[in-house]
């Protein structure tokens, strides 16, 4: 072998060692597969900042809205797989989505390589003041006693809301009237007890919660949670399976070398060390959290095979 052929062998052979060396060399992209302005786009911006005094490269989020996350999900599918473009998984866009639809434009399970959990958000049955239960357990009684008496909000058929809501029916026995906003925030509509109850990560209703304009009857998570240590879970009201959580994360396009990969993780794990970001999820009823790629691989595999049941029971299709 030539020399010169020697010289093309060996840098093919260590290109991604070599990459991942000298990377970041330049700003990173994180696709957001939601507007801006959202509670997600908020979170997703804190750790891009975040990453950005780790890593020593502008880190910045491009929104991409639309058709329930699949438009910015499918661009970061397809993007280049070398660390400079990455994604904001959550559980409606790779949990969900896979069961609703038969076709969809990208591979929730092979187009992405899993970096780290951002974090998790407990879901929380959240009333309208004057609902006459005072914890789950007492909603439970009451919609046993008259099915279909409630009307339960939802961001939409299909919506992570939604599906959250019907896991409840299922699993508790009752029966709701689910009312869709595809279009716009439930919540006027809930405080204002047109409708009265919804399902939902705790981040948009925590002020209005502590402000006494809804309430809060139970809450996911094996104990009470430390922002609201008065609430019951839901395994007190006798529901010890029902544990949806609304979950972030941080992907890249499959393909991305494993050594930058894992230099992600790192970052992200010193990321989630920050106090300050830290307590900002643990007061919206969350908790910020970082994993390995190979620990984040297992909680979506574990995650997306926990809703497939729940989209099958509730005989959810989109198409």
């Amino acid at each position: 072998m030539t020399a010169g052929a020697t010289a093309i062998l060996t840098s093919v052979l260590a290109g991604p060692a070599a990459h991942a060396d000298t990377y970041p060399s330049k700003a990173i992209r994180i696709i957001a597969p939601f507007a801006a302005g959202t509670g997600p786009d908020t979170n997703a911006r804190e750790i891009a900042g975040e990453l950005t005094k780790l890593l020593g490269q502008t880190v910045f989020v491009d929104n991409r809205p639309g058709a329930s996350s699949i438009i910015g999900t499918e661009a970061a599918a397809k993007a280049a797989p070398d660390g400079y473009t990455l994604y904001i998984g959550t559980t409606s866009s790779l949990s969900v989505l896979p069961h609703l639809y038969t076709r969809l434009p990208f591979d929730a399970e092979k187009d992405f390589a899993p970096v780290s959990l951002l974090g998790v958000l407990n879901t929380g049955l959240i009333a309208h003041p004057k609902v006459a239960a005072a914890d789950g357990k007492q909603l439970i009684a009451m919609l046993r006693a008259k099915p279909d008496s409630l009307n339960t909000a939802s961001q939409g058929v299909g919506s992570y809301s939604h599906l959250a809501g019907e896991w409840f029916g299922s699993a508790s026995g009752t029966k709701m009237t689910f009312v869709p906003y595809n279009s716009s925030s439930p919540y006027g509509d809930l405080m204002a007890g047109q409708v009265q109850l919804m399902f939902d990560g705790l981040p948009a209703a925590a002020g209005s919660i502590r402000a006494g304009k809804l309430k809060l009857l139970a809450i996911t998570g094996k104990a009470r949670h430390p922002a609201f240590p008065d609430v019951p879970t839901f395994e007190e009201a006798g529901l010890p399976d029902y544990r949806p959580l609304a979950w972030q994360g941080l992907l890249a396009p499959a393909g991305t070398p494993a050594p930058i990969l894992n230099r992600l993780s790192e970052a992200m794990q010193q990321a989630a060390k920050n106090p300050e970001l830290a307590e900002k999820w643990r007061q919206y009823g969350g908790e910020l959290r970082a994993t390995t790629p190979d620990a984040f691989a297992r909680f979506i595999a574990d995650d997306r095979a926990m809703w497939g049941k729940v989209v099958r029971d509730a005989r959810v299709k989109l198409d």
